[in-house]
């Protein structure tokens, strides 16, 4: 009863949030504190487990499903440097801070396990402002794959940390190995069970079976791979883009479907955790009182790696993309033409860039980009879920070293980067004057004429195709209406034939109908694919030719 009450009134708050223009989680969260110092409130607890394998498989999912592969591949060097990299700068670098300081009992081993607790950002409001205020697309692409990678980083040195306090044994050893293991291992998971789930849904052929299938992925990944013990994260990550790129194949009723019920899902999940965060602030508290720890010694602890997890982004980012930046303009000045027989100033002769390498995006984010990139670092979900999960006691059966004043240095910290920066990102996009509305939409409208003339183009194809080899024994006069109708997409449908009445001109309709929107599909997934249309672009059209059948396809049912 109390989980319910939970989510209704998060629901609730989160609905007032978008009708004031405030940012929900925020507001989710300030609320939360203040229900928890009601007299007599009790928080509802879960097990320490359920938010790691409830809540973060389907938010993965759900984000990776309308991400495509290919922009996560043009921008795998910012992604990666972000979600990996930048995720172990920041673990161990509060880890030395907290054991050097000893403002807190931890050894560099606890230290450990909390700096990975608060080392990945989560990327839900971060991206939730900047669709709303219009950054860039591809500050949004590495965003959005950033927060689909850095989590399984923060994840696996989580579990290591873990099990070296806890005394208890890896399936490998090795660290390093344990890591490598995991990252490979994983994503074969995940690959593994999007394909069975594509092969099973060409076999379901129902929008609504096809739909709770869908809703079962996530789970089935994460717990496969975690019982093979590799990582559970980026098995359902790869799952969700197997099943993503795989989506054209079902029907329009399908995707829909799929679209409206991920959204939900993803608003339930999310409003939910935000909420469970702020009603267990008090809680946290009275642990500390009770582990006998100094609340105003855990409180400045809590500041430092506030202010740690604050520094480290910004100092990260200008070094991994404004040193590359200054690096390409000392070469520019200093570097010397290479001579017409592809040689370089020294003689040697450059390499070709492969296939893919040459889909890599290496150009720079402008220095607007890096400053919003670097104040994107707002903890939530992951740092919340991973604190509730530090084990109650060791292997030997002692209570696990200083639990309770981890969690509440996560939870300061989660906390206050989603008021620092959630509150003051909307104002730095717009000081910084970073918003793609600022000229009127015009890159944007430019980006779905590309996407008209693209489906407009491969209808013209096939139409062209039907005229050069009509059916035969047809009336030619019924052929132009076909032509016409068809080429007139959803314009006018009461003129059009019933697919589904049993004629060979609604056959040929429907036949030739379908055509056309299986060309203009796999048109602007080709397009997007090779980098010519922004992939935003490409999902509003699809999602506006799935509509379309959609309207042309009940209009044609109504009249039966």
């Amino acid at each position: 009863m109390e989980l319910i009450l939970v989510v209704v009134g998060a629901i609730l708050v989160t609905a007032i949030a978008h009708r004031r223009g405030f940012e929900p989680a925020l507001m989710i969260v300030v609320v939360g504190i203040a229900v928890s110092f009601l007299p007599g409130f009790e928080a509802p607890e879960l097990d320490s487990h359920i938010l790691l394998t409830v809540v973060l498989p389907p938010l993965l999912y759900s984000a990776a499903l309308d991400f495509s592969f290919p922009t996560f591949l043009r921008n795998i060097r910012p992604i990666l440097g972000l979600g990996v990299a930048l995720v172990a700068v920041s673990a161990f670098a509060v880890a030395a801070v907290s054991s050097w300081l000893a403002l807190v009992p931890l050894t560099f081993a606890t230290a450990l396990v909390l700096g990975a607790i608060v080392a990945p950002p989560d990327a839900v409001t971060a991206v939730a402002v900047g669709r709303k205020l219009g950054l860039p697309k591809r500050v949004m692409a590495i965003l959005t794959g950033e927060s689909l990678i850095n989590d399984a980083a923060a994840l696996a040195l989580f579990s290591v940390a873990v099990t070296q306090v806890a005394g208890g044994h890896t399936f490998i050893a090795n660290p390093f190995l344990l890591f490598g293991y995991s990252a490979v291992i994983g994503p074969i998971v995940g690959l593994a069970l999007g394909y069975v789930t594509l092969w099973i849904r060409r076999r379901l052929a129902n929008p609504g079976l096809e739909t709770v299938q869908g809703l079962v992925v996530p789970f089935a990944a994460f717990i496969v791979a975690e019982e093979v013990h590799a990582s559970g994260v980026l098995a359902v990550v790869v799952a969700g883009f197997v099943v993503g790129n795989g989506t054209l194949g079902a029907g329009y009723q399908t995707r829909l479907q799929e679209r409206y019920v991920w959204n939900s899902v993803d608003v339930l999940l999310e409003a939910f955790v935000f909420a469970y965060i702020g009603l267990h602030l008090r809680f946290v508290l009275e642990d500390l009182r009770e582990a006998h720890e100094s609340l105003m010694e855990v409180a400045v602890a809590s500041m430092i790696v506030l202010v740690i997890v604050l520094v480290i982004r910004p100092l990260s980012v200008f070094a991994m993309f404004g040193r590359n930046k200054l690096f390409r303009h000392v070469e520019t000045r200093l570097s010397v033409p290479a001579p017409e027989s592809g040689r370089g100033a020294l003689g040697t002769r450059r390499k070709p860039r492969g296939k893919w390498r040459s889909r890599i995006d290496r150009r720079t984010l402008s220095w607007q980009e890096n400053v919003v990139v670097s104040w994107t670092g707002m903890r939530g979900v992951v740092t919340l879920a991973a604190a509730a999960a530090i084990p109650a006691t060791t292997m030997s059966g002692e209570p696990f070293p200083e639990r309770a004043t981890i969690q509440a240095i996560a939870f300061v910290v989660s906390v206050g980067t989603l008021l620092i920066q959630g509150w003051s990102l909307p104002w730095l996009i717009r000081r910084l004057q970073l918003s793609r509305f600022n000229d009127d939409h015009a890159e944007d409208r430019e980006e779905e004429l590309k996407a008209e003339r693209v489906v407009h183009a491969a209808a013209d194809d096939v139409i062209a195709e039907f005229r050069a080899n009509p059916p035969v024994d047809m009336d030619p006069r019924v052929l132009a209406e076909i032509r016409t109708a068809v080429a007139r997409h959803s314009e006018d449908v009461d003129e059009m034939p019933d697919p589904e009445a049993p004629t060979k001109r609604a056959k040929v309709f429907s036949a030739l109908y379908r055509d056309v929107l299986s060309a203009q599909r796999a048109a602007l997934i080709t397009e997007r694919d090779e980098g010519r249309i922004e992939d935003e672009a490409v999902r509003a059209m699809l999602e506006r030719l799935d509509l379309q059948e959609a309207g042309v396809s009940s209009r044609l049912e109504s009249r039966l």
